[in-house]
C-alpha cells in the first residue's frame, strides 16, 4: 500500500510539471523569430498581405496569445496536437509515425552503454594499481571528451566509406523488399553505427561512476568483514562491492535515459535515422511550430516516465526507499 502511494504521488507531480512545461514551451516558441505564414507564403511564391491574412486565419495565427495557448492545451487534453503547417498533417501522426526508430536506437544506445560502461568500471576498479586499469579509464576519458558529432562522421567514414563493412544512412535498405528475418537483421545492421556513436558518451560517464562507487564501496565495514570471512575476490566484487554501487549508477542512468531521447538529435541527423530528433531539426529549420511543441511535449513526457521507473527500480534495489518514502 505505501509503494503504491508513492506511485501515485510521483505521477501526480509528473502531470503537474508536465503542464508547466507545456506552458513554457508554448511562451518560448512565440517568443522565437520567424513567421510560419511567411515561410510557408514564400514556398508557395506568393507574398500578398491576403495571402498571408488568410494563412494566419487558417492556423490560428491571428489570434492573442492566451487565446492560442487555451486551444492548445485543450487540444492536447483530448490528444490533438493540432495540424503541421509544412507538412498539413496531424501532428500526433507525424510523431507516432517516427517515434518508434528512436525508442529503438536509444533504448539500444542505452541498454548497450549501461551494460559496458558497468563492464569496465567494475574491471577498472578492480584493476585499480595495475596497467590495464589506467588504460579502461583513458579510454572512458578520451570518449567523454570527444564531440559527439566528429565520432558519427568518423565512424561513417571508417566503416562505410573506406572499409564498407555498414550502412552510412537510413534504418533499412530502400527497395529491397525484406521481410521477416531479412528485415529484422537489415535493420540491426543498420543500428549498428548510429547506436553505438551514441552509447560511447554515456558508457564513458557510466564507467567513471562505477569505478568511483566501486571504491568508495571497497572502504565500507561490511567489505572488510566479508574479507576476513575468506571470501573470494571474485565474490566480493560481484555480490558485495558491485550490488552496493550500483544504487548512484542507477540514478544517473534513470537522468540519462530521457537525456538519450534529445541527444538523438545530432545522432539521427547524421546517419539519416528516421526518428524524431531529426523530425524535429526539420520543424525547427521550417518553423513548424505546431510539430516543436508536439515533439517537445513526448520528450518531456518520455524524460518524466523515466524518472518514475527510475523511482521504481531504485525502490526495488533498495528498500530502504521505500521504507523511508
Amino acid at each position: 500500500m505505501l509503494y503504491l502511494r508513492l506511485i501515485t504521488m510521483r505521477l501526480l507531480k509528473a502531470v503537474v510539471v508536465l503542464f508547466m512545461i507545456i506552458i513554457f514551451n508554448f511562451v518560448l516558441i512565440q517568443l522565437a523569430p520567424g513567421d510560419p505564414a511567411a515561410i510557408l507564403a514564400g514556398e508557395a511564391g506568393a507574398t500578398d498581405e491576403e495571402f498571408l491574412r488568410q494563412l494566419r486565419e487558417r492556423f490560428g495565427l491571428d489570434q492573442p496569445m492566451y487565446v492560442q495557448l487555451w486551444r492548445y492545451v485543450s487540444g492536447i487534453a483530448m490528444l490533438d496536437f493540432g495540424f503541421s503547417y509544412r507538412q498539413g498533417v496531424p501532428v500526433l501522426d507525424l510523431i507516432l509515425a517516427r517515434l518508434p526508430a528512436t525508442l529503438l536506437l536509444t533504448g539500444t544506445a542505452f541498454v548497450l552503454s549501461l551494460a559496458l560502461g558497468i563492464v569496465a568500471g567494475s574491471l577498472a576498479a578492480a584493476r585499480v594499481k595495475k596497467p590495464s586499469g589506467s588504460i579502461i579509464m583513458t579510454l572512458a576519458l578520451l570518449f567523454y571528451a570527444t564531440p559527439l558529432f566528429w565520432v558519427a562522421l568518423m565512424s561513417v567514414v571508417l566503416f562505410s566509406v573506406y572499409l564498407d563493412l555498414l550502412p552510412a544512412y537510413g534504418m533499412y535498405t530502400v527497395g529491397a523488399g525484406h521481410t521477416g528475418l531479412a528485415l529484422v537483421l537489415d535493420v540491426g545492421k543498420h543500428l549498428i553505427l548510429p547506436a553505438t556513436t551514441l552509447a560511447l558518451f554515456f558508457m564513458a560517464i557510466y564507467t567513471r561512476m562505477t569505478r568511483a562507487s566501486m571504491l568508495e564501496a571497497s572502504q565500507q565495514d561490511f567489505v572488510k568483514t566479508a574479507r576476513a570471512k575468506g571470501l573470494k575476490n571474485s565474490v566480493i566484487q560481484r555480490r558485495h562491492i558491485l550490488r552496493n554501487a550500483l544504487l548512484p549508477i542507477i540514478t544517473l542512468a534513470g537522468l540519462q535515459a530521457g537525456q538519450m531521447v534529445g541527444g538523438a538529435i545530432l545522432t539521427e541527423t547524421v546517419f539519416a535515422w528516421p526518428g524524431i530528433g531529426r523530425l524535429m531539426f526539420e520543424a525547427l529549420q521550417q518553423r513548424d511550430y505546431n510539430l516543436l511543441l508536439g515533439i517537445f511535449f513526448f520528450s518531456a513526457a518520455l524524460v518524466i516516465v523515466f524518472n518514475i521507473i527510475t523511482d521504481l527500480v531504485y525502490g526495488l534495489a533498495d528498500p530502504r526507499i521505500k521504507e523511508g518514502s
